[in-house]
């Protein structure tokens, strides 16, 4: 087991990189003082690369992050004052008036450029705008999570076969089928629902939203789950029947067009989003109430299966994919899979009091410093990187990355550690965030 001299020392070396370089770098670059909100897209010297355009997903995960880190107690207030702008360039520009929900894309001034409805971004609506009420008392906090809500229910909502609908049109028709998603659904947004339906329960304590929240969590660990190993399936049919997942042609920003809907083989699955998935589910059980040994089992599979096979042993870090039953011949790794593990092995390691989920903390740790953050840029993350790791993509943000994946695991880690840091001369099994 860890001493507390290890602890410490990892603890500090977090937190003086959180609060000296990652925070700083995106209050100070990000605002656009000129138009509102935030400008996202940065070159590997954290520089500017002139691009200007704003989706919302960036922006309303800035909300989140600003609105995350207030509330942890960074910023002495800035973080409040940035998450109101962000607040407020979102409200101007991205709420449909006539048919409800989010719209897709705008330019610099927030002139709308794409008005798909797209569910991943509903989710961050209510998820966002539940924290920024959490954080800051702004009633119009409240208003819009609850509004997203009522419009998720209302469009999103699948009545024949449960879960939620994801791409649609700027009216909430379907989009098409295939490439364009309209007859797809995927663990990805069900796991982020499940992730807005925590924070809004958080905030209202409704009997209802806790309702949802139990629903959606029966309904991932029951239809989107392999049952030989607790993995996830990446997509499925209307009616839950997995299928070998594909990119979709909405624009997220930075991801490759698909020019014939290739599909990844249908064991394919994503270590870093399991093991985020158990983690967001154990802080959907803390603010349900529930035990967190509910979920035990859950956690240690998908923990169990990332460390046989997600987790570089040789060189460190977690790789993007993997198959579910086997060892990976892609050995790409992104920044945002890093960013997860690093909460989830920690809460692993508290919850089932294996050193073996410490020691893959410390595995991944120590690849983050050493090899994608770029500390002499500000600070921000390489987004991917090979498996010695050497820069493949070097941008430090653009349309989808931003600080939300960075801030948010870095923010997370530091609460575990502290509490893990209090506790360590006694068993794991204390709850890291009581």
């Amino acid at each position: 087991m860890p001493t507390k001299d290890q602890v410490r020392e990892v603890l500090e070396r977090t937190r003086s990189y959180f609060v000296n370089s990652l925070l700083p770098f995106w209050m100070d670059n990000s605002p656009d003082h000129q138009f509102g909100g935030f400008l996202s897209y940065f070159d590997r010297n954290g520089k500017p690369t002139g691009e200007t355009t704003k989706t919302f997903l960036m922006q309303i995960r800035m909300l989140f992050t600003m609105s995350h880190a207030h509330r942890a107690g960074y910023g002495n207030g800035r973080c409040a004052e940035l998450a109101k702008m962000a607040a407020d360039f979102i409200l101007d520009n991205y709420w449909d008036r006539e048919n409800g929900g989010w719209f897709w894309i705008a330019d610099r001034k927030g002139n709308l450029i794409n008005k798909d409805k797209v569910g991943y971004g509903q989710c961050f609506g209510i998820y966002a705008f539940s924290e920024y009420f959490l954080a800051t008392g702004d009633p119009r906090g409240r208003e819009m999570a609850e509004r997203s809500y009522a419009a998720v229910c209302k469009h999103m909502v699948d009545t024949r076969h449960g879960g939620f609908l994801e791409l649609m049109q700027a009216d909430w028709q379907p989009a098409r089928p295939g490439i364009y998603g309209g007859d797809r659904k995927s663990m990805d947004v069900h796991m982020h629902m499940m992730e807005a339906w925590t924070t809004l329960y958080e905030m209202t304590g409704h009997p209802t939203h806790r309702r949802r929240l139990l629903e959606i969590i029966d309904l991932i660990l029951t239809r989107m789950l392999r049952p030989e190993d607790g993995t996830g399936y990446m997509q499925f049919t209307l009616d839950f029947t997995p299928l070998p997942a594909i990119i979709f042609a909405v624009s997220w920003g930075r991801d490759a067009k698909p020019s014939d809907g290739l599909a990844r083989p249908l064991n394919a699955t994503s270590p870093g989003h399991n093991v985020e998935l158990a983690w967001l589910l154990l802080h959907a059980a803390d603010i349900l109430g529930v035990p967190r040994q509910t979920y035990a089992e859950v956690v240690r599979r998908i923990s169990d299966h990332c460390l046989r096979y997600g987790i570089d042993h040789e060189f460190g870090g977690v790789f993007a994919d993997t198959p579910a039953d086997g060892p990976t011949t892609l050995y790409e790794k992104q920044f945002w899979q890093q960013a997860e593990v690093l909460i989830g092995m920690l809460d692993a390691f508290t919850l089932l009091g294996d050193e073996k989920y410490w020691k893959a903390f410390q595995n991944v740790h120590d690849f983050l410093f050493s090899k994608m953050i770029n500390l002499p840029a500000g600070g921000e993350w390489f987004e991917r990187v090979d498996r010695q790791g050497n820069p493949i993509d070097d941008a430090l943000g653009h349309g989808w990355k931003i600080c939300y994946h960075t801030v948010r695991s870095m923010i997370e880690t530091i609460q575990r550690l502290e509490q893990i840091l209090s506790t360590v001369t006694h068993a794991p099994g204390a709850n890291p965030r009581a």
